[in-house]
């Protein structure tokens, strides 16, 4: 007696015929007719009145009956657990991040985590370092990168590094076919273009402090929503932007970038929970600390949890 027989005795007593079930089975009907034959055999009695139209079960084809259907309820109870036990061990990690720090070799880094944590369901979320603050906390998101710093006796920052900014310039501006580094006060009457609009503090709010630090209001006439945006309304002659230096990579046929001359830059932070040490989080600041260590980049001695 096996599972594929009681499996197929259940299935001719729900059907009340041999060829509705086979059909239902997508097997012929006389092999079958043999299975059913085969368990009566092993049992010793009939357990299905033939002459009876519909079939009826015998006396003891209803005691067979029942307790097939108990083990083969019991066999798919037995397969949903497997399954679901299977599904648990496919640990999730999820990751915050801001649109700008894409350009900063994050994907690179990405790839190299797939590859440490091939059995790791990476989950990735594209968002400002604000809204990442509340998504740590409340367990959305396992990691964040971002260039905004705050303070938060429940997260971890670490400035992975320093990113020099420059200025996006239209192909067509003057500014565009110098050469050198230009000084922030070269551009203090021209109009400027800011991201994001919102949520505030942001990125935004570096570029306009860069201005202030120097005694410049700066002329801003966009508030873009996002970075590629920004890079648009430049090309399209509508102002300038500072950006990070990575975004040269992205755009060039019709904008221009060039080195500031104050030094300015941007950090590149990585936000967690204070006290995580999951596996996934490890492997992320291991990945991260090989590769900075690959590319001449100093590696923070906070990547060692």
């Amino acid at each position: 007696m096996d599972l594929r027989q009681l499996r197929y005795f259940a299935t001719v007593v729900a059907e009340r015929n041999f060829n509705r079930a086979a059909e239902r089975l997508h097997i012929a009907q006389p092999p079958l007719s043999r299975t059913i034959r085969q368990l009566e055999e092993e049992i010793g009695a009939e357990l299905i009145d033939r002459s009876s139209r519909p079939l009826k079960l015998t006396a003891v084809g209803h005691l067979v009956h029942e307790q097939a259907l108990q083990m083969l309820g019991r066999m798919e109870d037995m397969r949903a657990m497997v399954r679901t036990a299977v599904g648990s061990e496919r640990r999730r990690f999820a990751m915050g991040f801001a649109a700008s720090t894409m350009y900063a070799r994050l994907p690179e880094l990405i790839r190299e985590f797939r590859i440490e944590a091939p059995d790791v369901e990476l989950v990735l979320v594209e968002s400002v370092t604000f809204d990442q603050i509340a998504a740590l906390k409340e367990g959305r998101i396992d990691v964040g990168f971002g260039r905004i710093r705050f303070e938060d006796p429940s997260l971890q920052r670490t400035v992975l590094r320093y990113e020099a900014l420059i200025v996006a310039l239209p192909a067509a501006s003057p500014l565009a076919r110098e050469e050198g580094p230009i000084s922030i006060r070269a551009l203090a009457d021209l109009p400027l273009i800011i991201y994001p609009r919102q949520p505030r503090p942001s990125y935004a709010d570096q570029v306009l402090s860069l201005f202030r630090d120097h005694s410049i209001e700066p002329r801003v006439v966009q508030e873009a929503r996002e970075l590629q945006t920004a890079i648009g309304l430049v090309a399209a002659e509508e102002g300038i932007a500072i950006v990070p230096e990575t975004v040269r990579r992205a755009r060039s046929h019709d904008v221009r970038y060039r080195e500031l001359l104050e030094g300015a830059t941007s950090p590149i932070i990585m936000s967690h929970r204070i006290g995580d040490s999951s596996p996934e989080l490890r492997i992320m600041a291991g990945v991260i600390a090989r590769k900075y260590g690959e590319w001449g980049y100093k590696v923070p001695d906070a990547l060692k949890l």
